[in-house]
């Protein structure tokens, strides 16, 4: 009886101490999530999403023949997923643009290579993309890197690494750790999903504070025909064929060529009509895949409506994706629109506007909403195309500011000035000289692109 009652005691205390131990594990619990709160909110407070950011990321439609997964390789984030895998189905049409650097990465020139290659589409596809080192200036190692991650997709997904598209996006100049990125390849094989494009869009991030996607559908002849793209890309934007990086999904019956034709015809009035920063990188890759699994007959006329009207979809997709792009330029708070008319040619339609767009007093003046159309002029002048002084006109939105060689007689400062506070602007600049015209899209440059671009490798 005395042993009982001494057990009793004994069990007692301990119930006493595991409770006190438990108050004593949840107040370090407490403590632990107030600090990693504190330290998500330095992290946010440092690193703000942009302003311009649509409220949320878009439902992009399921296409069928292709699956996606994300996964954390440590290529060079930490606690991040910095890896997205995209197995499409056997049959798929391939097309891609590049960008033109003469320094292109090694992933750029492999994926030229494929595609000029022509390989038979029945053995299926795949695109692997990683974050936080562009492979890119790393001589006979970048090579060496994409071999080895091309081949080890290649060998978990059963196909030929003829057809397996790599990219890599970030710092320039360092040796991909190529082995972090092969040891996450099963996690990525074994996670595909046919619902995962939102997270492979997060997975390609770098300085881009979201990720971007968007989509369209059209009536096909028979079925209806769908699109879904994800885009990443923040800084280093003045495209010379795309953007940053690029992946376009469809579900449409169309021949490889076709599919070429279309994409490279709708470059230039999207891609190639954005500028962040006036500098192109050595790794942009735009890659659309048709997986041929909709009901809708295949597009094989050009001239057909519903070619017109896939091509005219696809565009809407690649604008959107472009636009998002300049919309978390790194450090933006106003996205921009240039437009440009009255031109002799469309070459200086493009030039001005480039000009405008690109010029770092423009883009500060912006910044510091500041109506100094004055700095426009000078980019007019300084943009090697033909231009008049006496027949140019300067316009803010639905203001005209100048022209005739003279501000408007009824011009308003304190009018100019508070249209410059709004978020959303539009240049106007007609040459007077002939009727091309060109739109390009960019945004302020403020002292956070500044803190972004100076911190990078540290």
């Amino acid at each position: 009886m005395a042993k009982k009652t001494e057990l009793k005691a004994k069990i007692e205390k301990l119930k006493a101490k595991v409770k006190k131990l438990k108050g004593d594990l949840g107040h370090v619990a407490e403590e632990v999530a107030g600090e990693v709160g504190a330290v998500m909110t330095k992290v946010k407070a440092a690193n703000p999403v942009s302003p311009l950011a649509p409220a949320r990321f878009p439902d992009l439609p399921v296409i069928e023949g292709v699956e996606f997964a994300a996964a954390p390789a440590g290529v060079r984030y930490a606690g991040r997923t910095d890896v997205m895998l995209a197995k499409i189905a056997p049959g798929a049409a391939i097309a891609g643009v590049f960008t033109t650097s003469s320094t292109r990465a090694a992933c750029v020139l492999d994926c030229q290579e494929k595609l000029k290659a022509r390989v038979p589409a029945d053995a299926g596809a795949a695109i692997v993309v990683n974050s936080g080192n562009a492979n890119a200036f790393t001589g006979a190692l970048g090579q060496e890197a994409v071999d080895a991650v091309t081949g080890a997709v290649a060998q978990a997904l059963g196909m030929p690494a003829s057809r397996v598209f790599s990219s890599s996006t970030g710092v320039i100049g360092e040796p991909l750790p190529y082995e972090r990125i092969t040891a996450a390849i099963p996690a990525l094989t074994a996670a595909l999903d046919a619902g995962g494009i939102e997270a492979a869009a997060r997975a390609i991030m770098t300085t881009d504070t979201f990720p971007k996607g968007a989509a369209a559908e059209i009536e096909g002849e028979g079925g209806v025909i769908k699109i879904a793209g994800i885009a990443k890309g923040s800084g280093m934007i003045a495209p010379n064929m795309a953007t940053m990086l690029v992946y376009i999904f469809t579900d449409a019956k169309i021949p490889a060529k076709n599919l070429q034709k279309m994409l490279s015809r709708n470059v230039d009035e999207t891609f190639n009509a954005i500028t962040v920063d006036s500098d192109t990188s050595t790794s942009d890759a735009l890659i659309v895949a048709a997986t041929g699994r909709s009901a809708a007959a295949e597009i094989t006329d050009q001239r057909s409506k519903v070619a017109r009207d896939f091509e005219a979809a696809l565009h809407g997709v690649m604008l959107d994706l472009a636009q998002q792009v300049v919309k978390d330029g790194e450090g933006a708070t106003k996205f921009v629109e240039v437009r440009v008319s009255g031109a002799e040619t469309a070459e200086d339609a493009h030039k001005v506007a480039m000009a405008v767009a690109n010029s770092p007093l423009v883009k500060t003046a912006i910044a510091g909403q500041d109506a100094n159309w004055g700095r426009v002029v000078a980019a007019v002048g300084k943009s090697g195309a033909k231009a008049d002084r006496d027949k140019l006109r300067i316009s803010f939105g639905d203001m005209v500011l100048a022209e005739n060689g003279w501000r408007v007689p009824d011009y308003s400062e304190e009018a100019a000035s508070a249209y410059m506070k709004g978020q959303e602007l539009v240049i106007g600049v007609d040459l007077g000289l002939g009727k091309a015209k060109k739109s390009v899209w960019t945004c302020d440059l403020t002292h956070r692109y500044i803190d972004i671009n100076a911190d990078y490798r540290s």
